[in-house]
């Protein structure tokens, strides 16, 4: 009871601490770049529209649903009527961004949250540096400072899995939905979700069944990875009344589906708004991408020495399979290499530098890093290794349908996969986590440094120019 006790405190510490340091740089953005940047040129003005009342107003270029606005709406004005605030004060970029700051305060516990349920024997101090560290997690940390919905979006993903890890599924559904008004793809997290409750119910068929057998579940055995495994599974869905409990179980998440695949039919795609530019393609790179991205912002935690070791030993262990694994690699990025007209149009974002850094040098550099790949693919599923292979199954197809489908590399689309992988993974020591948390803070510094002090203009345009995410 006294080390709870004395988590709460550290915990409110923490949360003081970061609304605190995050208030100061919000204030410190706001003035800099007052008016709204990016996106914002699209998301403000809607939302300024809703705080007038003009539902029925809508910017076609704006190609999610109206969550962030009305969401927006129903705490600015509130406030409003609280505090006697005007229209002016209550709709201007500097009181929407701040919503975002509200978000990723509520992030933050969620993450704790989390993090509490799935680890449960690991110390309290570690739990709460991990949440600090995902907290600052920089491709989110970013855009808590400006009126994206990328902070929201994150909310309420995080908020369904919380309840859905206690047990709440009807509240989860209805977070869910909430989630879906934000951005149509947090569907895929929403059947996570409901994967979640089925790869638990199944694995506890399995040890049940062992049990009657009177065999000890060896860890294999318990993590669904044996033949005998399979075989059960197979054997469990077969059966009629395993799939109604199984339906029971979930029936909350299969309505929001059905929900989701009616409005996909009478919106005509998932798309609402200018589908021109995000048109849904089969990009395979973009799970490479995905997992050098990975590699690169929990590298202090995952990547050692003996990890590389322990690969390289992997490979000649399995010499076939891994060159399968490559030449597959090669044949998809060869036929399935897209490049957007954003990413080489736009010098404002990070992955324009990327691409023309890396990827733009020689033809043969996106073939040149696939050893590369398959390190990082390799150390991403070792970090799942204490998952059930129903779990890791249901968590890569819902990664498949995250990223594949993407034709633009854009970072932000990562951060929900990231997340939820960084969430279920061991919690390392407490040195690899401070070491984590120096590479967040390093890398927010300078990102925050070149978007507030290293402006530039475009020759054709007088307004000042910000790099970002």
């Amino acid at each position: 009871m006294k080390m709870d006790k004395l988590e709460g405190y550290y915990f409110s510490a923490v949360f003081s601490g970061c609304f605190l340091l995050s208030s100061l740089l919000f204030s410190k953005v706001t003035r800099e770049q007052r008016d709204p940047y990016m996106d914002e040129i699209f998301h403000i003005p809607q939302a300024q529209q809703y705080c007038q009342g003009h539902f029925n107003q809508w910017d076609p270029m704006i190609t999610t649903l109206p969550g962030l606005y009305l969401t927006s709406v129903g705490i600015v004005k509130p406030a409003a009527w609280l505090f006697g605030w005007s229209e002016n004060v209550i709709c201007s970029s500097g009181m929407l961004r701040f919503i975002n700051l509200l978000f990723s305060l509520g992030n933050l516990y969620m993450f704790y949250l989390i993090l509490c349920r799935i680890h449960t024997k690991v110390s309290a101090m570690r739990r709460i540096l991990c949440t600090l560290t995902l907290y600052l997690f920089p491709t989110l940390y970013f855009f808590t400072f400006l009126y994206y919905t990328d902070p929201g979006s994150t909310f309420f993903v995080l908020f369904t899995y919380v309840m859905c890890l206690y047990g709440n599924h009807k509240s989860a559904a209805l977070l869910g939905f909430c989630a879906l008004c934000f951005r149509q793809t947090n569907i895929i997290w929403i059947v996570f979700c409901a994967g979640n409750i089925i790869a638990e119910k199944v694995l506890e068929s399995w040890r049940t069944q062992l049990k009657k057998n009177d065999e000890k579940p060896s860890s294999k055995k318990t993590s669904l990875e044996t033949l005998d495994a399979v075989r059960f599974l197979i054997r469990y869905l077969m059966s009629p009344q395993n799939i109604g409990t199984l339906v029971l179980l979930t029936w909350p998440y299969i309505i929001l589906v059905m929900f989701f695949i009616g409005f996909i039919v009478f919106n005509g795609g998932i798309v609402v708004g200018d589908r021109s530019n995000h048109e849904a393609c089969l990009h395979f790179p973009q799970l490479f991408y995905y997992f050098a991205f990975t590699m690169v912002f929990s590298f202090p935690v995952f990547i050692s020495v003996q990890k590389i070791r322990d690969f390289i030993r992997s490979v000649c262990r399995h010499p076939l399979l891994y060159g399968g694994l490559a030449c597959l690699s090669l044949f998809l990025i060869w036929k399935f290499t897209y490049v957007h007209q954003y990413l080489l149009a736009d010098n404002r974002h990070y992955p324009f530098y990327v691409w023309k850094n890396i990827f733009q040098r020689h033809d043969l550099i996106k073939y040149i890093l696939v050893p590369g790949y398959l390190f990082a693919a390799w150390s991403f599923v070792d970090a799942l290794k204490t998952k059930s292979a129903l779990w890791l199954l249901m968590f890569y197809v819902c990664i498949l349908f995250s990223t594949v489908p993407q034709k633009l590399l854009e970072f932000r689309y990562f951060i929900l996969p990231y997340l939820i992988f960084r969430l279920n993974t061991s919690i390392p020591s407490t040195n690899k986590l401070l070491l984590e948390l120096v590479l967040h803070v390093a890398v927010n510094m300078i990102t925050f440094y070149l978007f507030l002090y290293k402006t530039f203009l475009w020759p054709d345009n007088e307004e000042t120019q910000r790099f970002m995410w």
